[in-house]
């Protein structure tokens, strides 16, 4: 809504919004001149109430709706019941979206306008096909950004991933509908945007490159799109404004294709909205998407050809979510307390400090944009802005997006959508040792002054001891590795300073000698700290000086120009796992049960599905860790839970 709001403020039109009780205080709201609400909590109870939506512009005299990039941007009933209610609908005309956001009729309609495509097959939960060639992809007929999919390798899962998938569809967008089509492993996704007025013109406004994803999500994407041949990228565009011109298209739409690497094209859907990565193509056409929307809209013709399309340099998008990627890209919910991105780039996002991230929308904090005369110089400046960039509060993908831009095969744009799959240590920190080690001292000094900080022994020097032969002990985890820390500090001509000894310390044998010490040893400055335990610290670590920038809330997030680091504390004392009733799997994020799959008593075996527990529109299934009779089943179908509650109760087999 804020992106929408800027243009149209640019263009001197006043604008409504509308949001949910969650909502209440969030940047959109500031961003337009009235804003409305919805009430509510979940999407259903307010950004998919089109109804609501509607009496909300009839209320303040708007005389149209542009819905944004999602909730009802594709539903073709809620654009009809606009143009109905004497609104100007800002988007393709209802029948383009009912035939082109249904994947199953726009499969049709491609075919029919000579558009290379893969054959499909219609499916209804309850119902597996036989005879299918493994892999296939369950796909929501309906909505995009990935909800409503699965990837299934064996015939035993086909059943299981229709009712999964078809059940996530319904929640999103309303359509339980599902098809199954071939799987192309390693393919490049590979999308052509487009524009169309009213009067008959078409124009495409060049390539985007959207292969880097997270459960068939995107997280980067780039304009125009890399190492495409001549031929390949004029089929890729040729199809696109054939398609368009075959059903008279109307606005912006996204048509998107499948490049398997034997060079077959395969169209996968046409997105009749806005992308959420429309900034790299404005970046590289100097064109205003929103504007050009407004205009069509508006029944105006477009303003420019297709010889006045100019594509200049090279852009590249990030996505900030709130997820954490070194926990297979799990949500994170919660309050951001610091938010600073910068840089030469463009950034597009609806959250400040003060923002909670809750678990009933999307994960998306912000888009950051770079825009430069070649790919590489776009890369580098990225890199540093994301070098450059903090956010507290909850986990992101900071860290993972700053190792991407350095990452060899992304370097060269040798990318596909099993990137992430097949680039894991890009989920790491990937700090460099000395970088490493100054993140892991801001941690440890940032985590004592939390601790200090009311209490008793707070009249006492920072890193007081009683037993002057052992300095601060402490392990931390991150990128899947314990570190321990040890350091004595000290003053020295009015500045703290610490010898830092990292490694495991030494135990002493059995017979009570002490093996050789082979930590490693290091000479720290703190030549600054802030009063709090939040905030940035500049730091020496053996002659090089660094400021981190941290934030602490059970764990410790820590950010410096080299990059981003997330140290979770180990526990001093661990309790033995119990085995009793009582144990069980915890809810891994807040969200709602939209599924209950056993009973008491039932006996469950490794990996067999518990709970379906539904956050950020993505279902998370809770399975069994292992063999198990079930006790209390402690929620059911509509429940609300938070992260860390008990779900299941489990007890061990009997014997």
């Amino acid at each position: 809504m804020c992106r929408i709001a800027h243009t149209a403020h640019r263009l001197g039109i006043a604008t409504v919004g509308v949001y949910s009780d969650v909502d209440a205080t969030s940047m959109h709201v500031d961003a337009v001149d009235i804003a409305v609400r919805l009430g509510g909590a979940t999407a259903a109870e307010s950004y998919l109430r089109g109804d609501a939506i509607i009496e909300a512009a009839q209320r303040t005299g708007a005389d149209a709706i542009h819905p944004g990039y999602g909730f009802l941007a594709e539903s073709a009933d809620f654009a009809q019941a606009v143009i109905d209610a004497g609104l100007t609908w800002v988007g393709p005309q209802p029948r383009q979206i009912r035939l082109l956001g249904n994947k199953i009729s726009a499969k049709i309609a491609a075919g029919q306008a000579d558009v290379p495509t893969t054959p499909i097959v219609e499916v209804v939960p309850g119902r597996a096909p036989a005879g299918l060639t493994m892999p296939v992809l369950v796909k929501a007929a309906s909505g995009g950004g990935g909800r409503g999919m699965r990837i299934v390798r064996q015939h035993i899962d086909v059943s299981d991933a229709i009712e999964s998938a078809s059940r996530e569809a319904d929640a999103a967008f309303g359509d339980d509908t599902v098809f199954i089509e071939p799987y192309i492993e390693r393919g490049r996704h590979i999308e052509v945007q487009i524009i169309a007025d009213g009067f008959g013109t078409v124009l495409h406004l060049g390539t985007r490159e959207c292969s880097i994803q997270r459960r068939n999500q995107k997280i980067i994407e780039e304009a125009p799109a890399p190492n495409l041949a001549d031929d390949v990228r004029e089929s890729l565009i040729e199809g696109a404004l054939s398609l368009a011109r075959h059903i008279g298209y109307e606005g912006a739409g996204t048509v998107e294709f499948l490049l398997a690497g034997d060079g077959r094209v395969a169209f996968l859907e046409v997105n009749t909205r806005l992308q959420v990565e429309h900034p790299v193509t404005e970046a590289i056409t100097g064109l205003d998407l929103v504007e050009l929307q407004l205009l069509v809209a508006d029944g105006k013709r477009l303003p420019i050809s297709q010889e006045d399309v100019l594509f200049d340099g090279h852009s590249i998008e990030v996505r900030i979510v709130a997820e954490d990627p070194a926990n297979q890209w799990l949500p994170d919910t919660g309050e951001v307390v610091h938010f600073q991105l910068g840089g030469d780039v463009r950034v597009d996002t609806g959250t400040r400090v003060g923002s909670v991230i809750s678990p009933d929308y999307d994960s998306l904090l912000a888009k950051v944009i770079s825009h430069e005369p070649t790919r590489h110089r776009a890369v580098a400046v990225m890199a540093r802005s994301l070098r450059s960039s903090a956010i507290g509060g909850l986990k992101t993908n900071l860290a993972a997006l700053t190792n991407i831009m350095s990452e060899p095969d992304f370097a060269t744009g040798e990318v596909t959508t099993k990137y992430l799959d097949e680039h894991p240590a890009v989920t790491s920190s990937g700090l460099g040792d000395a970088d490493h080690l100054a993140a892991l001292v801001a941690a440890a000094l940032a985590a004592e002054a939390l601790e200090r900080e009311g209490s008793p022994t707070g009249f006492a020097p920072s890193g007081w001891r009683n037993l002057r032969t052992q300095g601060q002990r402490r392990t931390w985890h991150e990128s899947g590795a314990d570190h321990p820390i040890e350091y004595t500090l000290e003053s020295e001509a009015g500045v703290d300073t610490a010898t830092v000894r990292i490694g495991p310390w030494p135990v002493p044998d059995d017979d009570g000698s002490m093996p050789p010490d082979e930590r490693s040893r290091h000479y720290v400055r703190i030549l600054s700290r802030p009063a709090t335990a939040d905030g940035q610290y500049a730091i020496e670590v053996d002659g090089l000086r660094t400021v981190q920038t941290v934030h602490v809330d059970g764990g410790v997030q820590v950010s410096s120009a080299a990059g981003h680091a997330t140290f979770a504390p180990t526990p001093t004392f661990v309790l033995p796992e119990s085995s009793s009733l009582g144990s069980g799997p915890n809810a891994p994020l807040p969200g709602t049960v939209i599924a209950v799959h056993v009973a008491e008593g039932d006996e469950v075996e490794e990996g067999q599905l518990l709970v379906v527990v539904e956050a950020m529109k993505m279902e998370h299934q809770i399975v069994s860790a292992g063999p198990a009779v079930v006790g209390e089943v402690r929620v059911a179908v509509g429940d609300r839970v938070n992260a860390g509650d008990l779900l299941v109760e489990l007890a061990a087999v009997p014997s």
